[in-house]
């Protein structure tokens, strides 16, 4: 009898659609390593305890593992420490195991430990990173080498992170395109009275253009090149939105309001799951400017798309080799203020232009969805 065990951290919003759709096809049962502990957590990124406000336990079995980690935590590789995974997997007697992410010793673990007892299907986003030494990459190398030699197949996400198990030594018959996916359809559904709503609340004018920006705001997302590139536009009716929380949250705003004397730089707080749809509707440009080491996918730039919004994203967004092209948005040189103004100013020219490469973001994101993620999982399950 076919039955999936899935190994994972702890519930991620992203994640549960997958889980519950691929529980109406098969017995399966995941398995948090993180404990209890990983629900309702404080989150460094944005600097604030996050309670997601959508069902993040229903529709599937899940099981959650104790966590004795001295340190508990998703963050670092001595996080996740499990006694007994291996024994209670084992006892819900899986006929294939799914892990996401290696990075955690009760995970490498888990791996060693059913090498050649059960196929291994492996989930991650990573993608190849500049820039390391030497010695770090090398060490780096022989590592991955040899975890990946244990994994019957890699589930990639995209055309970086198939080329990141390509040089860490995974055969093409060993890896199944399963693309990141969110909630097509959740983050496309008409929100136009909320989102009349929220523009009359900061003030903009439906005619208005916004430019926005979303999630933690931290160094390596970069929102500050984005407020600089808008304000040296200084284009009239023009909007800048930063959504968010973090740690630099009071320097942005103090960046924002000695560079603009203006009103056309608005700032909310962390939004949760079930508001996001608005926030990306309300927008006409979505914008993420990560810089280097990058961001492994950024499914916001899914969320955005799915919602029907253009994308300008940074060369170091995993996702834009794949998500973003002429069509519906451009890319822009990774921490290049020049390059990012040019391509700003150049794409606030016009609403109805903007309009057009948001229709395209929709028809192209529908490709991108959750129920070929689940095809291709299950196509791999013995």
């Amino acid at each position: 009898m076919r039955k999936l065990a899935i190994v994972t951290t702890h519930p991620i919003q992203y994640y549960i659609p997958v889980f519950q759709l691929l529980a109406k096809h098969i017995p399966l049962k995941v398995f948090y390593t993180g404990g209890t502990a990983g629900m309702n957590k404080y989150d460094k990124g944005f600097n604030k305890r996050i309670s997601w406000d959508i069902p993040l336990l229903q529709g599937y079995d899940f099981e959650f593992i104790p966590n004795y980690a001295y340190s508990p935590g998703s963050h670092h590789f001595l996080g996740i420490l499990n006694l007994n995974a291996a024994r209670q997997i084992r006892n819900f007697s899986p006929s294939t195991l799914l892990i996401y992410g290696w990075a955690y010793l009760s995970h490498l673990t888990l791996i060693l430990s059913f090498k050649h007892k059960l196929p291994i299907l492996f989930r991650g986003d990573s993608k190849l990173i500049q820039g390391k030494s030497r010695i770090k990459g090398f060490l780096k190398c022989l590592l991955l080498r040899r975890t990946y030699r244990h994994v019957y197949k890699a589930l990639y996400v995209g055309t970086a992170n198939c080329a990141y198990f390509n040089t860490y030594g995974l055969t093409e018959l060993q890896l199944a395109f399963a693309p990141h996916a969110i909630d097509n359809i959740r983050f496309s559904e008409d929100r136009s009275s909320e989102v009349h709503s929220l523009r009359q609340e900061l003030g903009i004018r439906a005619e208005e253009i916004v430019v926005l920006f979303t999630g933690k705001l931290l160094e390596i997302k970069n929102p500050a090149l984005l407020i600089n590139a808008f304000c040296s536009m200084n284009i009239p009716d023009t909007h800048l939105l930063i959504v968010g929380s973090g740690l630099l949250e009071q320097e942005l705003k103090i960046l924002a309001s000695r560079k603009s004397s203006s009103r056309s730089i608005h700032f909310l707080p962390f939004q949760n799951q079930s508001r996001m749809p608005v926030i990306y509707q309300a927008c006409d440009l979505f914008c993420i400017p990560t810089k280097a080491p990058g961001e492994t996918w950024g499914l916001a730039v899914n969320e955005a798309m799915a919602a029907g919004r253009a994308i300008l994203a940074s060369d170091e967004v995993g996702s834009a080799v794949d998500l973003v092209s002429a069509e519906n948005g451009l890319i822009f040189k990774s921490d290049n203020l020049i390059d990012l103004t040019q391509k700003l100013t150049g794409l606030v020219a016009s609403k109805n232009e903007l309009t057009r490469l948001g229709e395209n973001s929709k028809q192209k994101i529908a490709e991108w969805s959750l129920e070929k993620q689940v095809h291709q999982i299950l196509a791999q399950v013995n």
